[in-house]
Parts: structure tokens; C-alpha cells; sequence
């Protein structure tokens, strides 16, 4: 195994194993090495995140251990976001605005949070609304923002039917044409946002910037 691969193996085990100081421990080890946080992040912190939201989903854990896993992550990221936002800081400014949010009924903030971080460093205004935002305040900031996308992540399959609230409220509210819809979160797919009518599927952060810059082009 690599270096690389050892580390982002050490990032996904820290936030498994709830271990906060771990996390940064490893994060640290990753910047002196030189590996791309966003690797770090995605590939390791990230997936060890989507397995404790599966195994939650599947009733094989609890709050208190997706809490503590997000802490552990949280920590993890806290020691990567300066490298992070150093990354592109000469890129285009001045994107548009995007508005991005947890959907209603998920505590999962993390990876949406690098959304947002790397869209700032890509040039976007991001409106983050946090985690568990009901369905009506995605719409009213929307509606008060005119972004040129709204994004909604779940991470869990219970919470993904919310994301079809989002479209049916935003055509309710004679708005829908006037905004890109993103979805995103490890149980969403291409084919989820085909289905309920979503504009974009992003896969990871990278992937989020890379599909909003080419809509913001257009534009």
C-alpha cells in the first residue's frame, strides 16, 4: 500500500473508530506529506462518514455514534480547510450564487460543507442553510437569493424523498424555472435525479464545482 493509500486508509478508520483525535493526527500527516486534502477528505474521511449513515439506515448503530463519527470528521476537516482554501484562490470570481443545505430530516453536515468550501475557493457565493432544513425554507431562500442553483445533500435513503419535495414546492411556487436543482449524498445516484426531475447529480465536491461551472457559463 501507499503512503497516500495509508493515510486515506488511517482518515476513513479514525472516523469509524469515533476518534476525533485521530483525525486530526492524520490530517496533519497528510499535509506534511504533501496529499491533497481533498483526497484525504473524499476518499477517507468521507467514506468511513457513509458507512456509519448506512449502518445507522440499517439500525446497526445510533445517534450518538453518527454524532460522534461527524465529530471526528469535523475535526479531521477543521486541520485540512486552510490547505483547502488555498487551493484555486486565483481562479474566476464571481460565479453566481448557489444556496445548499442539508435536506430535511438529515443531521449530516460534513460533506456538504466541503461543497461549500470548494465552490468559495471555485469563485461561487454559497448560502449555506446548515442541516435539517425544512423543505418551505429552502424555497423562501430561493426565493430571497435568486441563486443561480440550489443543492440539497442526503445521506441517508429515508431523507432522499424529501429532495422530491424540494422539486414539487419549487414549482408550487412558480420558481422552478428559474433555478438549478442539485442533489448529492452517497445513497443518491444519476439515475435518482433523472427521476425526480433534478437539473444536476454531483458525485463529490470536485464533481459539484465542475458541473455548477459549466452551468454558470451558460448562463
Amino acid at each position: 500500500m501507499s503512503k497516500a493509500n495509508e493515510i486515506i486508509e488511517k482518515a476513513k478508520n479514525a472516523v469509524l473508530a469515533y476518534d476525533a483525535d485521530a483525525a486530526e493526527e492524520v490530517a496533519q500527516e497528510a499535509l506534511k506529506a504533501g496529499i491533497s486534502p481533498v483526497d484525504v477528505i473524499q476518499l477517507g474521511f468521507t467514506k468511513g462518514m457513509t458507512d456509519v449513515g448506512d449502518r445507522f439506515a440499517k439500525k446497526e448503530l445510533y445517534l450518538p455514534h453518527v454524532i460522534a463519527a461527524s465529530e471526528a470528521m469535523t475535526a479531521g476537516v477543521k486541520v485540512l480547510t486552510p490547505a483547502l482554501e488555498k487551493m484555486g484562490g486565483s481562479q474566476e470570481k464571481g460565479l453566481g450564487t448557489v444556496v445548499i443545505c442539508s435536506i430535511e430530516g438529515d443531521i449530516h453536515c460534513i460533506g456538504k460543507d466541503i461543497v461549500g468550501i470548494m465552490m468559495k475557493v471555485a469563485g461561487f457565493n454559497v448560502i449555506n442553510l446548515g442541516r435539517d432544513i425544512p423543505v418551505k425554507d429552502i424555497v423562501e431562500a430561493v426565493k430571497t437569493h435568486k441563486p443561480l442553483a440550489v443543492g440539497t445533500s442526503a445521506l441517508m435513503t429515508s431523507t432522499m424523498v424529501n429532495q422530491i419535495a424540494v422539486e414539487d414546492m419549487l414549482k408550487e411556487a412558480g420558481i422552478r424555472k428559474g433555478v438549478k436543482t442539485m442533489v448529492g449524498g452517497a445513497p443518491v445516484t444519476q439515475q435518482w435525479a433523472d427521476q425526480i426531475g433534478a437539473d444536476i447529480y454531483a458525485e463529490n465536491a470536485q464533481d459539484a464545482v465542475i458541473r455548477l461551472k459549466a452551468v454558470a457559463e451558460k448562463h
